[in-house]
């Protein structure tokens, strides 16, 4: 299995970029855990509406607007992943810093295109 990562910010649409990526993931053969307002199922990848707090996450990737991450900031970094990864629309200077205070990387990078080039 690839890289375990945590969608946070998953959604039931198929059109929205955090739908494609769980998808693509788990064609990478990567493991996916996600976490949504609404639940369902992407595939097999069932969207956790309540945190849960995953063992071994290598990289979050977030689909969230800045405002809306405050309210995960400590949620990301007690899973101690290896990285965060910032989507287009997702950048937060805020979190960059509390990130590199708690020793995790971090990326301003799209998951598809990392994906798409091998370089995730």
């Amino acid at each position: 299995m690839g890289k375990k990562t945590l969608v946070l910010g998953a959604s039931l649409k198929p059109g929205r970029y955090s739908n494609i990526v769980v998808n693509k993931l788990r064609n990478n053969k990567h493991q996916v855990v996600a976490f949504g307002i609404k639940p369902g199922q992407i595939n097999d990848v069932i969207i956790d509406t309540e945190l849960q707090y995953y063992d071994e996450i290598d990289t979050v990737t977030l689909y969230l607007n800045p405002k809306r991450q405050e309210a995960y900031y400590n949620y990301i970094i007690e899973l101690k992943p290896k990285r965060v990864i910032f989507n287009p629309g997702t950048e937060n200077p805020e979190l960059y810093h509390l990130l590199k205070d708690n020793d995790i990387d971090f990326e301003v990078a799209c998951t598809l295109v990392l994906l798409s080039t091998n370089q995730y």
